[in-house]
């Protein structure tokens, strides 16, 4: 409980600072703020002109999709609320400065992970939550069961997107390359904007099991709607704790290879 403790306090301070440096520009803070708006209002605009044309997108409704869109930005905006300092941790490896951070008392992983909370993204869950309520309410699925599912596996993507971001990060380590990586991760992801049930096999089955986006961006909403079996829950829930593990032994194996700046 004191590590805990500990480690929070250490977050608590990085994002107070992480908030002040962000605010320092303004004009730069909200002009990043319209464009994330406006990328989101121009998806929904194009969910809604789709289905003039038709009633269904795979084999859900127009709310359906919806809420698979809404749950796929919570979780976007979540992971890059607290893993934002993943994509700046390229200059630390380059300048030598992750050596000043393996020499301190701190886990060099939650350093290099979450060193820090983006305040934008703070503001942006604001109204993809109250969003989500609306359509889950308009759904008329919010029973405890079903809500207590939804929230299980929006947990498990947000640990399924740990998993990633560690990757990328022991990547830095080994190649001092990690912009390609980001955008490679932010590429696969998008697949999840929508029901990962619309693409044919493999692929589908790929991006589910092999490379965890559907169980991270569509199972949740799925789980909320009640198509997730009992066996298929348990299946998803280890395949995801299997792939976390797997990324912390690829994070220690990198790090060993890690050659200081000096060195």
């Amino acid at each position: 409980m004191k590590v805990f403790i500990r480690y929070f306090q250490l977050w608590r301070t990085l994002t107070i600072n992480s908030f002040l440096v962000s605010l320092n520009s303004r004009l730069n803070a909200i002009l990043f703020l319209i464009g994330k708006i406006l990328r989101f209002v121009f998806f929904v605009v194009f969910l809604f002109a789709l289905f003039q044309r038709t009633q269904f997108f795979g084999n859900y409704t127009i709310l359906e999709t919806l809420f698979f869109f809404l749950t796929f930005n919570l979780l976007d905006t979540v992971t890059q609320l607290f893993y934002r300092e993943v994509y700046r941790f390229r200059p630390m490896i380059v300048s030598g400065d992750f050596d000043l951070i393996l020499v301190k008392p701190i886990s060099p992983l939650f350093r290099a992970l979450a060193g820090g909370a983006d305040p934008l993204d703070l503001f942006m869950l604001i109204p993809y939550g109250a969003a989500i309520v609306i359509v889950a309410f308009r759904l008329g699925n919010m029973t405890f069961a079903h809500t207590s599912l939804y929230m299980l596996f929006l947990f498990n993507g947000f640990l399924i997107a740990t998993g990633f971001h560690i990757l990328v990060l022991a990547l830095a380590i080994v190649t001092t390359e990690i912009d390609h990586a980001v955008m490679i991760y932010r590429d696969l992801t998008s697949m999840g904007r929508v029901p990962v049930d619309i693409y044919h096999e493999p692929l589908r089955s790929v991006i589910t099991f092999v490379i965890p986006i559907g169980l991270m961006m569509t199972y949740p909403a799925k789980a909320y709607l009640g198509l997730l079996k009992p066996s298929l829950v348990m299946v998803s829930l280890i395949i995801s704790v299997s792939f976390i593990f797997l990324c912390f032994k690829i994070w220690k194996y990198a790090l060993s290879k890690y050659s200081s700046a000096s060195s």
